[in-house]
């Protein structure tokens, strides 16, 4: 029998989803070389292109990764009482693994039917399979990070089961203040608190990255026991507030023309962030205020699809983008602020059909999680 759904998390789930859609789509907009994709270098041909990158990526989704990230968490801690660390992991790695791993395969080999990869470079991919993801599937970095979230989760699921509202408090003010990391990285010093080129490891390191976002979801869904009225007025200022300031981080670096490093011109955009983490904990309170008792059919299917539409959509993203952009950034087959939607709207409409079909399949659990 199939479990109750939460139906706001539905809801996040299909947005979220969108929004990763919008950043990628974003990327063809910035990236300094014809992959489709931000590399280590970044070049905006225009004014335009400046502000509507900032708009959609940074002002509009920069909040996908961790809003997926709390998603897990709000389901998954505590852990209910009775469950092993084995029975956990075979639970959650059984239903993300084998996805997973489909995927990686197919970036690695998939490719080469259409003549979007060399040999060379698709048996590169799969020597490198047990170490990273291939080259063409850079979002695919997220499921580290997940695995890691769900490697940790038995270990600090005892304590958040026990922990008081004024412990968590503790716990995430120190996460928050890790968030300013990557800008005194950037600004200050490569090296912070004990980290020198023998230890990463510095004095805050088992208190920041996603860790905190797992802890302020357990925070919201026990401690937080705010009006729907007070989570809608916090909510819409912290979103619109920390998403206009990571909107103009990037048009404050991108000068049109000039190159630069992609690092330097995402300097506020990594997930951990102060201007993130603000957006996401009030996009997060916004969704905690839909009060439907059950979702739209769609809406249900969106979030049950969204794992595939996630794992594939780069295979339909970036012909989209392809033909929109028309080969010149500057000048593309649609306005830069209408291209971007379009390429991403037309890349989720595809992702989805495309795993609602796969999902009537048997196993098909083994290839998209449905």
């Amino acid at each position: 029998m199939e479990k109750e759904r939460i139906v706001f998390l539905d809801y996040l789930r299909a947005v979220a989803c969108l929004m990763v859609m919008l950043v990628h789509a974003s990327e063809n907009f910035y990236g300094a070389d014809s992959s489709g994709l931000a590399g280590n270098m970044s070049m905006l041909a225009n004014e335009s292109n400046r502000f509507w990158v900032a708009f959609w990526d940074g002002g509009v989704s920069r909040t996908a990764v961790p809003l997926f990230i709390i998603a897990s968490a709000f389901l998954l801690v505590p852990m209910p009482t009775g469950t092993t660390m084995t029975d956990f992991y075979r639970r959650r790695f059984k239903r993300i693994l084998p996805p997973f791993i489909t995927f990686l395969l197919l970036y690695c080999l998939l490719p080469l039917a259409w003549g979007g990869m060399t040999w060379e470079q698709s048996v590169a991919d799969l020597k490198m399979l047990p170490f990273n993801f291939p080259s063409m599937a850079g979002h695919l970095w997220f499921m580290y990070p997940l695995i890691s979230l769900y490697l940790i989760i038995p270990v600090v699921s005892p304590w958040l089961e026990h922990a008081t509202k004024r412990e968590e408090q503790i716990f995430i003010s120190i996460f928050a203040f890790t968030t300013l990391i990557p800008w005194l990285h950037r600004f200050v010093s490569p090296e912070l608190w004990g980290e020198c080129f023998w230890n990463e490891f510095s004095a805050f390191w088992y208190c920041s990255g996603y860790l905190g976002y797992l802890v302020l979801a357990h925070y919201i869904r026990v401690h937080l026991d705010w009006s729907r009225q007070k989570r809608l007025a916090v909510g819409w200022a912290s979103f619109l507030v920390g998403g206009a300031f990571t909107a103009w981080s990037f048009w404050l670096k991108g000068t049109p023309g000039v190159l630069i490093e992609t690092p330097m011109l995402e300097w506020s955009w990594e997930f951990c962030t102060p201007n993130v983490l603000l957006a996401t904990f009030g996009l997060f309170l916004l969704f905690t205020t839909i009060r439907q008792t059950k979702a739209p059919a769609i809406i249900t299917s969106l979030g049950k699809c969204s794992f595939g539409m996630y794992l594939m959509h780069l295979f339909f993203l970036a012909p989209i983008a392809s033909y929109i952009v028309a080969g010149n950034v500057a000048e593309p087959l649609l306005p830069v602020g209408l291209a971007i939607p379009v390429i991403a709207i037309a890349s989720y409409v595809c992702c989805y059909v495309t795993t609602w079909l796969l999902s009537h399949l048997p196993g098909s659990k083994w290839i998209v999680g449905v």
